[in-house]
Parts: structure tokens; sequence; C-alpha cells
């Protein structure tokens, strides 16, 4: 059975991977392992080893800590759920707005960011 901790931390490599745009395939040979070891470690089916999470960590450009983020519970004071997901970068989706918002000239998406703000107020 696989172990909570071991599913996050995959998931956060799988994000990670999403975000910066690189393959499983591109990872593996970052790392010096094949892609199937990935798919596994992103899925939660192999624990990730101190060693190897090293050096993940420098081929995706971030702390060895980023992977045990959102581990807490993500209540709110008042016992209940946030209004944002834990798991809201798991979601490709979510992910590609977020790369596409990065790609707009810096002026448009301050003004995009506001028109959301304002939209969600609305809602």
């Amino acid at each position: 059975m696989t172990h909570p901790v071991d599913v996050h931390v995959g998931k956060r490599i799988r994000h990670r991977r999403w975000l910066v745009g690189m393959t499983q395939q591109q990872l593996a040979e970052r790392v010096g392992i094949k892609f199937q070891q990935i798919q596994k470690y992103e899925t939660g089916a192999n624990r990730v080893s101190a060693s190897r999470l090293w050096d993940i960590a420098d081929a995706l450009d971030v702390p060895v800590s980023f992977f045990f983020e959102g581990l807490e519970t993500n209540q709110s004071a008042d016992g209940g759920s946030e209004a944002v997901p834990a798991d809201l970068m798991g979601d490709k989706e979510a992910l590609d707005l977020v790369r596409s918002y990065y790609a707009i000239p810096e002026n448009q998406r301050k003004r995009l960011f506001e028109l959301a703000r304002v939209l969600s107020d609305v809602a």
C-alpha cells in the first residue's frame, strides 16, 4: 500500500515538472534513471530515496523542502475547508493557465489580474 507522503511527494514532482515544461524522459535523463521510474515516483508507487530526491530537486531547480510543502491539513481557523483546494496545482489545466498567465506581458498581466479579482468578488 502506498504511503500518503510518497503520493504527495510524487504529485509535487509531477507538478513542478509540468510547471517547467519538462517531460518524464527529460527529467529521467537529468537524474540518470529510466522514465518508467519517474512514472512510479509520480504516482507514489515507488518511494523516492533521499539522494534521488536531492537529484530531482536539483534537476527541477527547487529545494528539497518544496516536495513536502502542503503536507499539513488544509483547514481554516474555523475548521472548514479553504476556498482553494490544496491540490490546485495538480490540475494540468490550472498549470497551463499559470504558464499562460506568466507568458503575458507584465502590463497586460496586471490588468488581467485586476479583472479576475473584480469577477471573483462578484461571484
